[in-house]
């Protein structure tokens, strides 16, 4: 990994380590639930690869408003930032062929630079890690806007659906409700439903929708403590059948998996 890069990781990669490595998410997010999931992912590994223990981690200002230091020689993880410019946007009159004067607008983008520490590698006044916030299956419903109606499939097999208008159904039967609401969830936002099934232009197949949805809900299981990761990582491997998970779609699990986490937490999560 590059201090300083155009490209940043490959989130394609990145879950692929998820998928393989039993408790890696559940460690990630444990530890640094404040960030975003790619971010939380990439503190862990760096943690992992540098041995250093996992704890609280911040900016090198932010430690010492706690009353901390970094001490001298311990190396900043990265992460992912975001980055907001100013420029001059030309903007012009729908109604009019005349281009106007040119205005001043901002405009964000993300990079990764490494400005972050572990607890571990700084010294000072006791610093008590926040509470990992929990998860409301209720108010993630009402702020997805997706409504859970009455399961009537008459298979038995059937564990959940969704269809379309924003609406899906858990069996009362079903073995794993967590596993099978995070993955119907995840079929509304990655827009598999009905007509939505055609991204970017293109239609994707069965087997990819069901191992995207399969890969949030394993997120999502595996960071809540909720049971269903080790289905979820046979039905993953399952219906990819050797292939790799694209990384258009890599990066659509992990918006879906982070936005399904965000609205159902007891507390709001911090921005990175």
């Amino acid at each position: 990994m590059t201090n300083e890069t155009s490209r940043g990781v490959e989130w394609a990669a990145l879950l692929k380590e998820a998928v393989v490595r039993p408790g890696m998410i559940l460690e990630a997010y444990s530890n640094f639930h404040n960030f975003s999931l790619g971010n939380c992912l990439l503190a862990c590994l760096q943690c992992q690869e540098r041995g250093i223990p996992f704890g609280p981690i911040a900016t090198y200002k932010r430690w010492q408003e706690l009353g901390r230091q970094v001490r001298k020689g311990e190396k900043a993880l990265t992460l992912c930032m975001p980055v907001t410019r100013k420029g001059n946007k030309k903007a012009k009159q729908q109604d009019a062929e005349i281009e106007l004067d040119e205005q001043e607008s901002a405009y964000t983008f993300f990079v990764y630079r490494p400005r972050w520490f572990v607890l571990s590698q700084t010294e000072g006044e006791d610093v008590e890690p926040e509470p990992i916030p929990g998860w409301e299956k209720e108010q993630a419903l009402r702020e997805l806007r997706i409504a859970e109606e009455r399961f009537e499939d008459p298979n038995g097999n059937v564990q959940g659906y969704s269809v379309p208008g924003g609406k899906i159904a858990i069996s009362p039967l079903a073995q794993l409700p967590s596993k099978t609401l995070f993955h119907e969830l995840a079929h509304q936002l990655l827009g598999h439903v009905g007509d939505q099934t055609i991204i970017e232009g293109d239609r994707l197949p069965k087997n990819l929708r069901e191992a995207e949805a399969e890969s949030v809900a394993l997120i999502c299981c595996e960071a809540l403590r909720l049971e269903g990761a080790p289905y979820c990582r046979g039905y993953i491997q399952t219906w990819l059948a050797g292939d790799e998970i694209p990384e258009k779609s890599a990066q659509r699990i992990f918006a879906a998996a982070e936005r399904i986490l965000r609205v159902g937490a007891a507390r709001p999560l911090e921005p990175v």
